[in-house]
C-alpha cells in the first residue's frame, strides 16, 4: 500500500538559513526539494519587480500563477516527502485551504542579525519585505484553521543542527537521516536563478555553518524597523523549538 505524500512547506524570511534546510533535506533519498515556487507570483503582483535582483529573469522562466503552482505543489510526486522551501510573503492572497494539507515549518532568525544581511542586497527593506508580521499573521491562520505548526529558529539550528534535526524529524513524523547533516559545496539543480545574487555561503559550505553572532554595530537608520520586527519575532522565538 502507498504510503500518503508528506509535503512539507517552510515559511521563512530572507537571509535566514532556509536554503541551508532545503540542501540538508535534498541529502534525503525519500525527498524531493523545490526552491521558492511562489517567487514569480509574488514578483509579478507586487513593486517587488522594480528592486529585487534578477526579477525579469524570475518573471520569464517560473510560473507567475500562484494558484498553478500550488496545484503542482498539491499534484502527484515520485517521492514520500515534498519539501517546499517558501518565503512567507511570497503567499499574498492565495487561497490557504491547501495548507490543511501540509506539514508547515516556521523559520525565524533575530532580526538584530537578519536586517543589516538583508539590507546589503536589498537598501531600505520594510516590514513587509522580511516576513516578521506575517510569520505571526500567519499563526494566526494556523491557529483558526486548527493546523499546528513548527516553529524554530536559526540560531539554535546552527548551535545544535542534529539535535534540533531530529527533533523536528520526530515532529513531521519522518526518520532522521544522518546524511541530512552534509552535503557536497556548489550549486544544486534545484536552486532558483536567483541563486547568484543570494547563494555565494551556501554554494562554499558543505554542512551547518557554525553559528557567529554579528559584531558590527546595528546601522542607526534600520532601527525603526528593527523594533517593528522584534515585537513578532519575540513571540515566534517564545514558540520555538
Amino acid at each position: 500500500m502507498k504510503m500518503p505524500t508528506k509535503r512539507i512547506c517552510l515559511w521563512s524570511g530572507p537571509r535566514n538559513i532556509s536554503t541551508t534546510l532545503m540542501y540538508s533535506f535534498a541529502q534525503r533519498s525519500d525527498t524531493k526539494v523545490f526552491d521558492e515556487p511562489l517567487y514569480a507570483h509574488y514578483l509579478s503582483r507586487t513593486n517587488a519587480r522594480n528592486y529585487h535582483p534578477g526579477a525579469d529573469d524570475i518573471l520569464a522562466t517560473m510560473e507567475n500563477d500562484g494558484k498553478k503552482v500550488i496545484n503542482m505543489m498539491m499534484g502527484e510526486h515520485k517521492k514520500s516527502v515534498i519539501f517546499f522551501k517558501n518565503m512567507t510573503h511570497h503567499l499574498l492572497d492565495l487561497d490557504r485551504d491547501f495548507m490543511k494539507n501540509c506539514i508547515h515549518i516556521i523559520l525565524t532568525r533575530d532580526p538584530v542579525e537578519m536586517l543589516p544581511s538583508f539590507d546589503k542586497v536589498i537598501k531600505d527593506p520594510n516590514i513587509d519585505d522580511v516576513g516578521y508580521a506575517l510569520h505571526t499573521e500567519l499563526l494566526g491562520y494556523f491557529e483558526n484553521a486548527g493546523i499546528i505548526p513548527i516553529v524554530i529558529d536559526a540560531k539554535k539550528v546552527l548551535l545544535s543542527p542534529e539535535k534540533m534535526l531530529k527533533q523536528l524529524c520526530d515532529r513531521i513524523g519522518i526518520s532522521f537521516d544522518k546524511e541530512m547533516l552534509n552535503w557536497e559545496s556548489g550549486a544544486r539543480n534545484e536552486d532558483g536563478i536567483w541563486a547568484q545574487y543570494w547563494y555565494s555561503n551556501i554554494h562554499k559550505s558543505t554542512g551547518f555553518l557554525p553559528y557567529k553572532a554579528k559584531t558590527d554595530p546595528f546601522p542607526e537608520r534600520l532601527k525603526p524597523l528593527l523594533d517593528k520586527c522584534l515585537i513578532h519575532y519575540k513571540k515566534l522565538n517564545s514558540l520555538s523549538l
